[in-house]
């Protein structure tokens, strides 16, 4: 199939309300949705208004489509990115803090620089690499203290890792040779490796989706995590469930945090979320018709 040359031009914030008239939408406030459209951009927006498309070849909207409607879905994504970056960085924190307990206590505090450890030393060093980057540009102050004293290349790997990135540290887990250290850290989470690594790259995934803001609501996810055969703690007992929509990847949040922290409140806190904008379906999000009698979510 052919591929056109895109030439559709840039329309004025007030060609963009007129052309969405046109097409059936009810603004409603036109002063506060041209603001809006100032200050958040119509393609940002345009993902929240989508599902009330009737004809989405045509771009024409339902009947009794407003913009109120499309606006209260955008506010509800926001908050729940909101309440997701929240609890990721406990999680991440967590995984930090277990990995170097583990392989420093096993391989010594540069652990990280030993090749043996690793399944692709090509790809090891290419990561050796991108870790001195990190370390280079940081202005952290153990960092600044640390090269005024010593004179190694690197430092130890519970200062290094706190200014790596979690991405970093996630292909740092996965080039882990199969052994009783990764299957330790695994466990600590209530994991096989295999899985926990498969998780972790979610996690970094979900964490760049929050980071820029993107829609999160009822995204299809590119990055699909295993499903577990076993977990040490409760997991979904519906097992047949995609693994590409919200509802998992916010299954495994709920999981991660029962892990760290059983009193934590991030259920409680998502459904008064949803209480929050009665108009969200969860359904939308992958969330089954039963998800409230799954024990995870209770």
């Amino acid at each position: 199939m052919s591929k056109a040359a895109y030439t559709k031009a840039a329309l004025t914030y007030l060609q963009q309300l007129q052309q969405l008239k046109e097409r059936g939408l009810n603004i409603g406030d036109e002063e506060y949705f041209l603001h809006l459209l100032e200050v958040k951009s119509y393609f940002r927006l345009s993902g929240y208004w989508y599902p009330l498309l009737e004809d989405k070849e045509k771009h024409l909207f339902k009947k009794g489509a407003t913009f109120e409607i499309a606006y209260k879905i955008y506010c509800f994504d926001r908050d729940l990115r909101h309440l997701v970056v929240n609890e990721l960085e406990k999680i991440e924190v967590a995984i930090r803090a277990k990995m170097i307990y583990i392989l420093s206590h096993q391989h010594g505090p540069f652990w990280f620089q030993n090749l043996e450890l690793f399944r692709n030393p090509v790809s090891h060093e290419r990561l050796l690499s991108k870790l001195e980057t990190e370390y280079n540009r940081s202005d952290e102050e153990f960092i600044l203290a640390f090269r005024e004293k010593y004179n190694d290349p690197l430092p130890p790997s519970w200062m290094l890792l706190e200014v790596t990135s979690f991405g970093t540290l996630s292909v740092l887990y996965g080039n882990l040779k199969s052994g009783l250290e990764r299957r330790e850290i695994a466990r600590a989470f209530g994991l096989a490796d295999t899985v926990f690594s498969s998780w972790i790259h979610s996690i970094v995934y979900l964490r760049n989706v929050c980071a820029h803001h993107s829609r999160l609501w009822n995204r299809a996810m590119s990055i699909q995590p295993i499903m577990p055969r076993s977990t040490n703690d409760q997991w979904l007992l519906t097992k047949n469930l995609p693994n590409n929509n919200t509802y998992f990847i916010l299954s495994m949040l709920v999981y991660f945090m029962n892990r760290i922290k059983q009193d934590n409140d991030v259920v409680i806190r998502f459904k008064e979320l949803l209480a929050k904008y009665p108009n969200i379906d969860p359904k939308a999000m992958g969330f089954p018709q039963n998800w409230h009698e799954e024990p995870l979510w209770k």
